[in-house]
């Protein structure tokens, strides 16, 4: 495989992210407008990976600041395409946004991962591992109650504190 580069996403990305996403389920599919959304607006918490000789997107990251936790980035979606897959390029690109200079503050990671998600649950626990943090996880949005039993339990996995100055 010719070699990947990860950096923020472009706004006109959000077509390929898409396109990626769909290509990977389980994972729930934005609406487009999402997608260029969130190349647009949050670049800096998101990364892309492409294929340096192809411009293909082969892997994704959208993430935020919570806006009352700033110290707190939330990862709302990883796609990794299946021909990325088992080479550690999540792990990968969550850390290459970590890296990034205007993050430097934050001492949090969290996200959300059904129960039936084990390759969610390894990244994580590597995450927690590489930032030598504590995981918690409880529930966050319900089966019956937030999803009136059309989804999946969402549970809320909690990495930190950590110190990315160190």
């Amino acid at each position: 495989m010719s070699r990947l580069i990860l950096r923020e996403p472009q706004e006109d990305e959000g077509y390929w992210v898409h396109k990626l996403i769909s290509e990977c389920p389980p994972l729930d599919t934005n609406s487009m407008y999402c997608n260029l959304l969130q190349c647009a607006h949050f670049s800096n918490t998101s990364v892309i990976a492409v294929n340096e000789t192809s411009d293909e997107a082969l892997g994704f990251i959208s993430g935020y600041l919570k806006p009352a936790q700033p110290d707190t980035l939330f990862v709302w979606q990883v796609a990794v395409s299946e021909a990325a897959r088992g080479q550690g390029l999540a792990k990968n690109m969550l850390m290459n946004i970590l890296s990034r200079p205007s993050l430097q503050s934050v001492t949090h990671i969290e996200t959300t991962i059904t129960d039936d998600n084990p390759g969610s649950w390894a990244l994580f626990e590597r995450i927690a591992q590489t930032l030598n943090a504590p995981l918690a996880r409880s529930v966050y949005f319900a089966k019956e109650a937030h999803f009136k039993g059309t989804h999946e339990t969402e549970n809320l996995v909690r990495i930190g504190p950590f110190d990315l100055t160190s």
